[in-house]
């Protein structure tokens, strides 16, 4: 059994807690919410447009005084998609400014390496990338 955590400690208290944030949650989104932070790991809401979804990370962010990362879901997405994307335009501009140099003024950059990736917000909030980044320094 997980460890509760301090603002959680019961199902009840994540009802209540919610409600004091404007927020009138069904028993069982608390019953959800409950192990989740117990466990200090993501909770994933899926549902219909408009059931509240987005609403309740908002309030759970205000809650726990942490940044809401808000990742649109669809039939298709991966994880290159969800956390990163290449910057396609630096890629471009970079070969063709290298085209245009003598071969001794050429420098040899990987076209996929970190100087052309372009981080989403949910891969800045991985904690091996941090660590990785903080190595890097």
């Amino acid at each position: 059994m997980p460890t509760p955590h301090p603002a959680f400690p019961t199902v009840a208290a994540v009802e209540d807690v919610l409600r004091s944030h404007d927020y009138l949650p069904e028993h069982g989104l608390a019953v959800a919410i409950f192990p989740a932070m117990g466990m200090r790991r993501p909770l994933l809401l899926e549902g219909e447009p408009g059931v509240g979804k987005t609403e309740v990370a908002k309030t759970m962010a205000r809650i726990l005084g942490v940044d809401l990362i808000r990742l649109q879901c669809y039939e298709g997405i991966d994880a290159s998609r969800a956390l990163y994307e290449w910057d396609y335009a630096r890629q471009l501009l970079h070969v063709r400014g290298q085209s245009e140099l003598a071969p001794d003024e050429k420098r040899d950059v990987d076209l996929f390496g970190p100087e052309f990736l372009l981080e989403r917000p949910i891969l800045g909030e991985c904690p091996a990338r941090s660590v990785s980044r903080a190595a890097d320094r």
